[in-house]
């Protein structure tokens, strides 16, 4: 997707806000792998600890996500956008029809970064 302008329902956010969402991505990433190598090695016991990979791994999910489909949840619920190149300019949703459009689209990346951290967590869960 290379679009430089504001789609309701489809991206919201432009260069900039790109960059940083994929940074977070990598910061989730970054620290799930890690934080499991540490339970790895500690052998922290029981098994359920595993499941606060929940966490890091739904972030990084997002922020992958957020960056893949030029699209920020936050603005997205909020009624924002940001198509820019500075991470200081943000622009109001005026039609609530455009709004409405966001908002559905920030809850279905929301469900899919969920989704993602669960299945991590239960992959880690169920491993030796």
């Amino acid at each position: 997707m290379s679009t430089t302008s504001y789609i309701p329902g489809v991206c919201n956010i432009g260069p900039a806000e790109i960059k940083t969402r994929r940074l977070a991505g990598v910061v989730g990433l970054f620290a799930t792998v890690i934080l499991f190598a540490v339970l790895l090695v500690a052998d922290v016991q029981p098994h359920a600890w595993r499941l606060i990979l929940f966490i890091p791994a739904t972030l990084g999910a997002m922020g992958y996500l957020q960056a893949a489909l030029h699209f920020c949840v936050r603005f997205g619920t909020t009624g924002l956008f940001n198509m820019g190149t500075s991470l200081t300019t943000r622009e109001s949703v005026e039609k609530a029809e455009y709004r409405h459009k966001d908002q559905r689209k920030a809850i279905l990346v929301s469900t899919i970064s969920v989704a993602i951290g669960i299945v991590v967590a239960g992959i880690v869960f169920i491993l030796p």
